[in-house]
């Protein structure tokens, strides 16, 4: 059983916080789902991993090589057999898949009231269930660790 790990994104977006995770993912050895609830996202994360300044490869779900791929963009379950889940977009993750995964990022934008209420109540969620989590702020361009909570199981 892994960790959830939750991302306060306040001074730096998502475009330029997710690459930054994904690449400390693939040195970890893990295959990543990035998981959205809204395709224009996807498309969006898949236009900026592609243009960014490092080469991320990656595919989109849907694709005839899925299961291949090292990170997959999707707004369902992954077929990459990933490691870790990547949740942006109020995308929603259930604590099954949490317990099953090594890591769980849920990456929310400050700014946004709706995004924080999500991100709130999948920690009450996660915490409740049993599982270990760290809540992380961007804050004078660092991040800085406010809360953990220790497993429970």
């Amino acid at each position: 059983m892994g960790a959830v790990y939750f991302y306060h994104l306040s001074e730096r977006p998502l475009e330029a916080t997710l690459p930054t995770l994904l690449q400390k993912s693939l040195a970890a050895g893990w295959r990543v789902a990035v998981r959205s609830g809204d395709t224009a996202l996807v498309e969006r994360l898949d236009g900026t991993l592609w243009l960014g300044d490092g080469f991320l490869p990656h595919g989109v779900a849907g694709g005839a090589h899925d299961r291949d791929q090292l990170i997959l963009l999707t707004t369902g379950a992954a077929a990459n057999a990933a490691n870790c889940l990547m949740a942006v977009g109020s995308a929603v993750v259930s604590t099954d898949e949490a317990k099953e995964a090594d890591r769980v990022c849920i990456l929310f934008d400050g700014a946004d009231p709706q995004a924080v209420d999500h991100a709130r109540g999948l920690w009450r969620e996660m915490t409740g269930a049993g599982l270990a989590a760290q809540y992380w702020a961007d804050e004078g361009g660092r991040w800085e660790k406010k809360a953990e909570a220790a497993a429970t199981d």
